[in-house]
């Protein structure tokens, strides 16, 4: 990490932005805030919240029951217990009166403009256009409501990333129901692991996928799930494989068309405005240390945070094209979807992301001119190991910004994407979670780029690194935390009618802070550095290291694919273990070993090294491509991994099981 900006925007890009409009506006109307003063523009956001969400509401024009001469509120903010669950009777309550609907907010356009284009690896298969989706969510929506669903009844997908399971996901807002889903790469465990607590009415599911040129059944698996669900009033098939899957052997199934046509005399049924707070959508934690969490987020937290960070942290406009690499059991599903909401065109993939061709991607952001791209930092740490040069083989002029999330971004990437992608692009890494269904930390189109920081605290979000004792601190790491209530906290924790379950996921570390589970460190420029998981930090000889910091230099290694890093409990203390995954034919040697641990003794320090440096076939991930390091940790001391289905590759796990090398 530098001082010395990667990128700065030209005076003219930064005068143009969402955020200097927004700036702009707020200061007309009184805030204390002065032109191009991103740091005094988030202190009067966090320190006078209800002007500001306000302020954003208005702004972004959030489509709500009005009343004459008011406010379609009765209060944006009221925590007179603090930043405790919203579940318990004192948590905070926002937009107390509001009434409105996330379906409808997303549909506020209806022209002919393409509101959706979609890929797989064989290329453009389908453009879906405004007035078109909302055609289409008006018929699934009445076939909902065929189907016996009301508002709050459950409605899940086991889908990948294709149309339906945007328009399956409307549809269910528009009635007032709760939309759940998962991708078609969970096992029948995993997925029976989610659904199975949230008791769905409609499944909506596929026959099958294709990735990396293979063709995937599903069915037998949608069986297995429909059949241990036993509130299910029907079971949706969306044909990928074959025209016309054979449904029979699923009880109460129909495919996606007939489905439909059988709905058709059904009139749509009207958008369902309801409380700002209203449930809107179920997502879920890893599970890797057993079932995983449902986290029920609101309707209006979803929507106005969304809005917050497409319009001014993306500077997203109706004349841009959005693609997300992501998968519908990924947050980030979530958030590429609400680009609706400002009338973008989103560019849904569906495949392998090197697969047919390693450019594949780039391939497809030349062809429909994307002006926001994103992905994960993986994708781009691999990218620079092959030795991929976007810009010299595809037109990425329209290129405005490029997005990386899913863990942090080492330095030498940024030096990836300004060298070989596109020299004039924003590159912002963004951090936050499923449990927020949002971001912590992410970018501004307006200010400079450094290496391996992340921009900004977002806009409304009190964000803080607290060291041990609950003293906040800059320039050293500690927890990442948020000291203010934000609109996208989940509403509820499913089943957990006290929120006892919800206070010891996040307030129990400090009172009345939200404690994240990030390890961090806040800048002298303000910025954020992410280094990993907190429970997943190494604590050799009683210094706490993230992970993330050994993993920047060790991508730096052309032969090295990946890694996983532990602390193994070793004579009263901990030392650091490093696991390495070799490209084919790449043996780990003793000049190999050498030259990583002189790396990581110079650019990172002595505390940085492994004591054992150990090469593996596979390291294990979740389902949602994230390393597990908490399961690789448990394994290699001998205790069970509670929950092997919340990984996409368990197997991978018995490599590290009673390894010699570990022994000594």
């Amino acid at each position: 990490m530098t001082d010395t900006p990667i990128w700065t925007p030209s005076p003219a890009r930064q005068a143009a932005t969402n955020m200097a409009r927004f700036a702009a506006v707020a200061a007309a109307a009184g805030a204390p805030v002065p032109p191009h003063d991103y740091a005094a523009l988030h202190r009067w956001s966090v320190a006078d919240p209800a002007a500001f969400w306000a302020a954003l509401w208005r702004f972004c024009g959030v489509i709500a029951d009005e009343r004459p001469h008011a406010a379609p509120w009765d209060a944006v903010l009221e925590a007179p217990g603090g930043m405790v669950p919203v579940s318990a009777p004192d948590g905070p309550r926002w937009f107390r009166g509001a009434r409105l609907n996330f379906a409808e907010n997303l549909l506020r356009f209806a022209d002919d403009r393409a509101a959706i284009v979609a890929w797989t690896e064989q290329g453009r298969q389908q453009v879906i256009t405004y007035r078109q989706l909302h055609g289409q969510v008006e018929r699934c929506a009445a076939a909902l409501v065929a189907s016996g669903v009301a508002a709050g009844d459950r409605v899940a997908g086991f889908l990948p990333n294709v149309p339906e399971a945007i328009i399956a996901m409307l549809a269910t807002a528009r009635i007032g129901a709760v939309w759940s889903s998962c991708s078609p790469d969970f096992g029948a465990k995993g997925v029976l692991d989610r659904f199975a607590q949230i008791r769905p009415t409609v499944l909506v599911a596929v026959d099958g996928y294709r990735y990396a040129g293979k063709a995937i059944e599903t069915l037998p698996r949608v069986r297995e799930i429909a059949a241990a669900l036993p509130d299910l009033r029907r079971v949706v098939i969306v044909p990928t494989l074959t025209a016309l899957p054979v449904v029979a052997e699923i009880p109460e199934a129909m495919t996606w068309q007939a489905w439909l046509d059988a709905a058709a005399a059904v009139p749509a049924p009207p958008f369902d405005r309801g409380p700002f707070d209203r449930p809107l959508s179920i997502l879920y934690s890893s599970g890797t240390t057993g079932l995983p969490k449902c986290l029920v987020h609101g309707a209006g937290g979803t929507l106005l945070q969304h809005l917050k960070e497409h319009v001014l942290h993306t500077d997203l406009s109706r004349d841009d094209v959005l693609f997300y690499f992501t998968t519908c059991g990924w947050m980030m599903w979530n958030w590429l979807v609400s680009g609706l909401a400002v009338g973008a065109t989103l560019v849904l993939y569906d495949g392998a992301p090197l697969s047919p061709r390693a450019g594949i991607l780039w391939e497809m952001a030349a062809a429909e001119r994307v002006t926001v791209f994103g992905t994960s930092a993986k994708y781009l740490a691999v990218l620079e190991q092959e030795g991929a040069m976007p810009r010299t083989q595809y037109d990425l002029h329209a290129l405005r910004s490029i997005l990386s999330t899913g863990s942090p971004l080492s330095e030498t990437s940024y030096e990836f994407v300004y060298r070989d992608i596109k020299a004039d692009v924003h590159l912002a890494s963004i951090s936050g979670g499923t449990d927020i269904v949002s971001c912590f930390a992410l970018g501004h189109p307006g200010l400079p780029v450094r290496k391996g920081e992340l921009q900004v605290p977002g806009l409304g979000m009190a964000v803080q690194v607290f060291d041990a004792t609950g003293r906040a601190v800059v320039g050293e790491p500690g927890e990442l935390v948020c000291t203010n209530p934000f609109p996208s906290m989940p509403v509820a924790f499913w089943d957990d009618p006290d929120g006892g379950k919800y206070r010891t996921a996040y307030f129990d570390r400090f009172p009345q802070t939200w404690t994240h589970g990030d390890w961090a460190t806040v800048t002298e420029m303000g910025g954020l550095v992410i280094h990993g998981r907190s429970d997943a930090t190494l604590n050799p000889g009683g210094v706490r290291i993230g992970t993330a910091e050994i993993y920047r230099q060790v991508e730096r290694f052309p032969d090295v694919i990946e890694s996983v890093v532990i602390g193994q409990e070793w004579q009263s203390d901990v030392r650091i273990v490093l696991f390495v995954r070799l490209r084919d034919g790449v043996v780990l040697d003793e000049a190999l070993a050498t030259a990583l641990r002189q790396r990581l003794r110079s650019e990172a320090s002595p505390h940085h090294v492994p004591k054992l440096i150990v090469q593996v076939p596979d390291i294990p991930k979740t389902l949602n491509g994230k390393t597990s390091e908490i399961a690789v940790r448990e394994v290699v001391h001998g205790r069970p991994v509670t929950n092997r289905d919340a990984l996409a590759n368990p197997v991978a796990l018995e490599a590290f099981r009673d390894l010699p090398a570990l022994r000594g």
